[in-house]
């Protein structure tokens, strides 16, 4: 398994070691030592799994009450996901990170809470699947507008399907106690 950083400290993209013969293939998509060396020693608590049409944009979605912190995979399809740094102070706030992930290139990426998280699908259907660090909380769920330019993610869809929840998402300017204090790099 090899862990690679990106341009925003925690958010790590991670790829693991497949073995493929014949018969298909086999990958540890989740090793908690191995993890644990890599300076993720998260607990995960919570799986859940979307399956999503082209042009679906999900996100920029975030918990404020249990914040999670999220290990996403592609499972069938591609995708392009996307984690923010919602950490006030943190010099890299409101900036964005993305990658494609699919079942082909099997990467997947772990966004530390403290970041929103979206996606928009690639290819005719995807599943994603993606592991977090606290259950999900309804009272605490948020989410901010997927093309604020403030933010100015480079989505490659113009015209994406959204959830009635985030075409009404607000921008970033819009929120004021309800982000995340900067703690130093997790």
């Amino acid at each position: 398994m090899k862990f690679h950083a990106t341009p925003l400290p925690g958010v790590v993209v991670v790829e693991p070691q497949v073995f493929e013969d014949a018969r298909g293939f086999f990958m540890e998509t989740y090793h908690a030592p191995r993890f644990a060396e890599a300076g993720i020693a998260q607990t995960f608590v919570q799986d859940n799994h979307t399956r999503s049409v082209r042009h679906t944009l999900r996100g920029l979605h975030f918990q404020v009450t249990r914040p999670q912190g999220k290990l996403v995979r592609v499972a069938a399809g591609e995708v392009f996901d996307v984690a923010v740094d919602l950490r006030r102070g943190a010099p890299t706030f409101a900036r964005w990170h993305g990658v494609a992930l699919s079942a082909e290139n099997r990467l997947q990426i772990y966004i530390p809470p403290g970041f929103a998280h979206g996606f928009c699908v690639l290819s005719d259907t995807a599943d994603v699947i993606y592991k977090c660090t606290e259950v999900y909380d309804p009272g605490g769920d948020r989410a901010i507008r997927w093309d604020d330019p403030a933010i100015g993610i480079d989505w490659p869809v113009n015209d994406p399907i959204l959830s009635a929840k985030d075409a009404a998402a607000p921008t970033l300017e819009s929120y004021t106690g309800d982000l995340f204090a900067y703690a130093g790099e997790p």
